[in-house]
Order: C-alpha cells, then sequence, then structure tokens
C-alpha cells in the first residue's frame, strides 16, 4: 500500500473503545487488503480469502469515482484510476485478470459492498488519502451499514477530522499514522482510538505511553520489514495489531505460540499451497514461516534424467509448459513459469529441481517426500548429498519402498495403508516409520494396533476432511501427522481442544 495512504487498527468509536485498551500478549493481525497475494486486491475473493482463515481485521483502501462514488482499490487501477471513471465504467472493468487468468472477469467492489460483505464477520480498516475520498460521504455510507462499531477510518489528520464532524461521525473511530517527530498533534486534535506507526518505531515505550493515553498502538510491517522477527519484535514492545500482507503466516505463528507443544503434528500439502504456488521454493518458504512440522512435496522426473518437484505428470495446470514432464529436458522445464498461474505476486517462478529445494531446506522441518517418478537410487543419494537422511520420510508403494529400503536402510518409509489386514505384512517386510491411512479407514483401534508396533499414523484430511469436526475425530483417535492444505484450520482446532475440559469419567 502507497505510503501516503494511513492505515489504522481498533475496534469501536473513537470515544469508548475496547482496541484502545492495553495490549494484549498477543497482537491481533490485520490483513493488508485482505488476502492480496493469492487474489486480486479489491474483489470479493481477496476478503472472502481472509475471512475463510479467520482474520478479524481487513485493510481496505478507498477511492472515488469521478461521480463520487467509493470503491475499493483494486486491480482495476492498473487500467486507470478510480477518478478517471464513473461507477458504471469502473464496475465494467476486469479487476482479475491482471492478477491470474483464473480470476478473469472479477470486479472491484464498492464500499457498501465491502461493508455488507465484513458485516458480522471482520472488522474493517479504511486506508483514505487527501483528495481521493469525500469524507462526509465516507461517514454516511458507515453509519447506513451500522458498521461504526466495526469501523475504523485512518488518513490524513484533515480527512480524519473532516469524517468526525460529519452528523455521527463522531461514533467513527480513527487512526491517524505517528512518526517519531510528530509530536502529539493528532492526539491532542483527534481523540484517536489508535496510531499506526512504523513496526520499527513500535518501542516499548512508546506503546506504554500511547496506552497511558488510552491509546492503541498498531505497528505497520512493510516490504522487507515485513517478516516474523519484526512482528515478534512489535509484539514484544505491546503492539496491539500488527498490519501485514502475510497474516496466514502471523496467525499462525501465534497461535503455535499460545499452544505450545500440540496434540498432533501438521504436514502443508505441496508446501503452502493456499498461499503460494505449489510445489515452488515460495510455497515452501511460507510453510517454514507458519512454523509448520512436515513439508510435503512431488518428485517428477525429465526425459534427461533431472528430478523437479511437480505433482501432475504433465506440465500443463501449474506451468507455461505443455505435455508430460517425461518429454522434456530439464533446460526446458527451469525455464518455464511456475507463478504466473497462481497469481502475479509469483510471476516468474520457477519449478525446483530436486537438488535446489534441498539447498534451501532450513532447520527444523521435516521432509514428507511423495516419490512419484523418481529413480529410488536417485532419491537416496539426493536426501544423503544434502545430510537430510534423518529428517526425511518417503512414501510410495511397498515394492518402491522394499527397494529404497536396500539402497538406504536408515531412510524411513511410509506405505499406504488401504486395508487393515495388511498391517502385519507391511510392517513385517518394510519396517515402516508410518503408515498413511485414508481418512475415512481411520479408527482408534487402528491407530493402537499401529502404535503397538511403534509406526506412526498419518492421513490426509484434503477436500471434505478439511473441517474442525474432521480434525477433532482424528486427534482423538490418536493420529500422529495430518495432512492439510488448511493449516490454521488445524491450528485453531488445537487451539480449541487446548481450552476445553477434559473429559469426565
Amino acid at each position: 500500500m502507497r505510503r501516503e495512504l494511513l492505515l489504522l487498527a481498533l475496534t469501536t468509536t473513537a470515544s469508548a473503545s475496547p482496541a484502545a485498551a492495553p495490549a494484549a500478549a498477543q497482537p491481533e493481525v490485520v490483513a493488508r487488503g485482505g488476502a492480496r497475494r493469492q487474489a486480486p486486491e479489491g474483489t470479493a475473493s481477496a476478503i472472502e480469502r481472509s475471512l475463510s482463515d479467520g482474520v478479524a481485521w481487513v485493510e481496505l483502501a478507498v477511492r472515488r469515482t469521478r461521480d463520487g462514488r467509493h470503491v475499493l482499490a483494486s486491480e482495476a487501477d492498473r487500467e486507470g484510476t478510480a477518478a478517471d471513471r464513473t461507477l458504471d465504467e469502473w464496475k465494467r472493468l476486469d479487476a482479475g485478470s491482471t492478477f491470474a487468468r483464473r480470476f478473469a472477469g472479477s470486479q472491484a467492489l464498492t464500499l457498501p459492498e465491502a461493508l455488507a460483505l465484513a458485516k458480522g464477520r471482520a472488522k474493517v480498516q479504511f486506508a483514505v488519502a487527501a483528495g481521493h475520498v469525500d469524507p462526509a460521504r465516507l461517514a454516511r455510507e458507515i453509519l447506513d451499514a451500522a458498521m461504526q462499531r466495526d469501523v475504523v477510518v485512518a488518513g490524513p489528520i484533515d480527512v480524519l477530522r473532516a469524517v468526525q464532524s460529519t452528523p455521527g461521525g463522531d461514533r467513527i473511530a480513527v487512526a491517524p499514522r505517528w512518526r517519531p517527530d510528530d509530536g502529539g498533534r493528532a492526539l491532542a486534535e483527534l481523540r484517536p482510538a489508535a496510531v499506526l506507526l512504523h513496526a520499527r518505531d513500535a518501542t516499548s515505550d512508546r506503546c506504554r505511553g500511547f496506552h497511558d493515553r488510552v491509546v492503541a498502538v498498531v505497528a505497520l510491517a512493510e516490504g522487507a520489514d515485513d517478516r516474523p522477527e519484526t512482528w515478534d519484535r512489535a509484539a514484544a514492545a505491546g503492539a496491539d495489531r500488527i498490519v501485514t500482507d502475510f497474516p496466514e503466516q502471523a496467525l499462525a505463528r501465534g497461535i503455535r505460540r499460545r499452544l505450545g507443544p500440540p496434540r498432533v503434528r501438521i504436514s502443508l500439502h505441496r508446501g503452502a499451497s493456499q498461499y503460494a504456488p505449489e510445489n515452488t521454493l515460495p510455497a515452501f518458504e511460507a510453510a517454514a514461516r507458519m512454523g509448520v512440522d512436515l513439508v510435503e512435496f512431488d518428485i517428477r522426473t525429465t526425459r534427461d534424467g533431472v528430478p523437479f518437484l511437480l505433482h501432475d505428470d504433465r506440465l500443463d495446470r501449474t506451468t507455461t509448459g505443455r505435455g508430460p514432464i517425461r518429454d522434456r529436458d530439464a533446460a526446458e522445464v527451469a525455464r518455464l513459469d511456475a507463478g504466473a498461474w497462481f497469481g502475479r505476486p509469483f510471476a516468474g517462478a520457477k519449478l525446483p529441481t530436486l537438488d535446489a529445494f534441498l539447498r534451501s531446506v532450513g532447520p527444523g522441518v521435516e521432509l514428507y517426500v511423495d516419490a512419484k517418478d523418481v529413480a529410488p537410487e536417485a532419491l537416496a543419494a539426493a536426501l544423503r548429498g544434502h545430510r537430510l537422511i534423518d529428517r526425511a520420510i518417503v512414501y510410495q508403494q511397498p515394492d518402491y519402498l522394499a527397494r529404497l529400503r536396500s539402497i538406504e536402510p536408515a531412510l524411513r518409509r511410509m506405505p499406504p495403508l488401504r486395508d487393515a489386514t495388511q498391517l502385519d505384512a507391511l510392517a513385517d517386510r518394510l519396517a515402516p516409520a508410518a503408515f498413511d491411512v485414508p481418512w475415512s479407514n481411520l479408527s482408534k483401534s487402528l491407530v493402537d494396533r499401529c502404535h503397538a508396533r511403534g509406526i506412526r499414523v498419518f492421513s490426509d484430511a484434503l477436500g471434505w476432511h478439511e473441517s474442525e469436526r474432521a480434525y477433532r475425530f482424528a486427534i482423538e483417535a490418536g493420529i500422529d501427522v495430518i495432512q492439510t492444505d488448511h493449516p490454521l484450520r488445524v491450528l485453531r482446532t488445537l487451539e480449541h481442544l487446548a481450552v476445553e475440559p477434559p473429559p469426565g469419567p
């Protein structure tokens, strides 16, 4: 978001806002632009994706059209500013194609549409700039939607003063941007419920000073500073909220910090594939920043014998290539774009070779290897070469795993267990570290049988099973690892279980 736009964060009105209370131990997370790295900014998709992750705050920038209507800043801005078009002309623009073809035809939302979408589901922080909004109309639209207790407006002092001067506008919370050389002008003139400051300026002394004035502190993480170390420093200083482009990562880290050692481990399917293009380095970096236990990835091999990370046997779905990867040489595959299909922020991302991926693996995360099409000799050599044998577990069919066992006995093996009657035979033949059990076959008795033989149980909670009810069933059955596309849902289930009283006798 442009630096001249002043963002905000708090919870109710300027005169009486819970957001202005002293900072909680863990700051709330504000999603800048909604999920604007996964969907086109300013569209319903970006907001809905944030809400599906349980984000409590969505920050949205507001623009005014030529005929005075308010719309959200969006991908349509790339085709000219809102001020150059009427609302009807603006709504006819494609706000999705410039982000990714899969969002073609998406429309940017009007301010009333955004308020209706968020009502009862999330709090909204509107970022405004001088000359780009009608303060009186903005206040009326918020009041007409009965959202004044769930909205905050941030921008230049003059714009915020005009919002508060509108009849009823004193019930709308405002928040200016504060810098160390600003002094107390904003506090004296506006009675703000919050101030927004750069995360590096959110020191403990400043947070205490604002809290003494019953003003909440919102730390803005921007650019290269939008990373876990910055969020952690702001939290330790006492910030009430953190504005970030990576809300899913900040939320996951906060939940894990509160949970401590979890009852079940989490594996992210093809990396953080809801937040970055699957089986690419950005997806695995995002997974690591979320603090997951394992990352799952798929391996396929080119015509000239180079293993790459790819799920499908064809290149068509997730790259700019066509046809089976087995029909292409490594040099050709290495040139393909594996990120643009997902979204503009990832355009130019490449399919990593197995070697490049293993070089990127940081400490702590374990590797869930789906050896779809890679020779066991090549796989064992790659893991051995990067000293990752003890951090990997390999999923494949029994015959493949038997070969792998003879090549590298220390490499952990995980066959599928489709039928409980096969348990003992597979255990005797392969000495597996784990079984991959279909979700529909999970039961406490089966998990107990596996554990009795020292074998862990993995299962995929993909598709229909991505729900708290399903996670609870698996956790209570004693499962060891849940593979998921939605890590925040699993983490929230674990958080709910952690605060529930134990069942009675």
